[in-house]
């Protein structure tokens, strides 16, 4: 059975969308059925020049399952096709604060990123990670991945991000993009996990 994806913006009243000057609090997870702790970590101060969305797929496996592949920081090419080659520049991986540095395969319009890792929660199953430094548009891009059981078995996984608008570029075209991406990493997950 295929696994459905829903994209959800966020904004002043619903799309993500910051260009008056003013922060905003948006929670992409609003009228979603999920536990509290996913809700908070979905929640971001908005500001100018900046967008947010959210991607959720359910994936027919048990968070456990998805977990053991999603909590790799060390090893993300475990499910995202975009990523060549990654390697860990400080610390384990396990860790908040550890640093990796991951190689875009070509055609996208990046070539590397320096990506510090946030959040790592095994226990209730999140990740977080900031862009931090490389060669890549995304200024200022932070994301955060949820786990969660469905309540008709199998597993939720939202993944919200923010990120500056890059110059030359509209807040739409930002999401599209990056929606695109997180789309796809999360479908790439969930064939990896169906295939373990």
């Amino acid at each position: 059975m295929r696994s459905a994806v829903q994209i959800h913006h966020g904004s002043d009243t619903s799309n993500g969308f910051h260009t008056d000057g003013l922060i905003r609090r948006v929670c992409l997870t609003r009228g979603m059925h999920v536990p509290e702790h996913v809700a908070m970590h979905h929640t971001y101060e908005v500001g100018p020049n900046q967008c947010c969305s959210s991607v959720v797929k359910m994936i027919h496996a048990p968070p456990e399952s998805v977990w053991a592949l999603l909590r790799r920081f060390d090893n993300p090419r475990a499910y995202k096709n975009f990523i060549r080659q990654c390697r860990i520049m400080q610390g384990d991986g396990l860790h908040a604060g550890d640093l990796r540095e991951v190689m875009v395969v070509s055609g996208l319009p990046a070539v590397s990123s320096t990506e510090r890792l946030e959040i790592l929660d095994e226990e209730r199953h999140v990740i977080s990670f900031s862009v931090v430094g490389g060669d890549h548009r995304l200024e200022n891009y932070r994301s955060v991945t949820t786990l969660h059981a469905s309540d008709e078995g199998g597993t939720v996984v939202v993944e919200s991000y923010i990120v500056d608008v890059p110059p030359g570029n509209t807040e739409e075209e930002t999401v599209s993009f990056v929606d695109t991406i997180v789309r796809c990493n999360l479908q790439s997950l969930a064939r990896s996990t169906n295939r373990q």
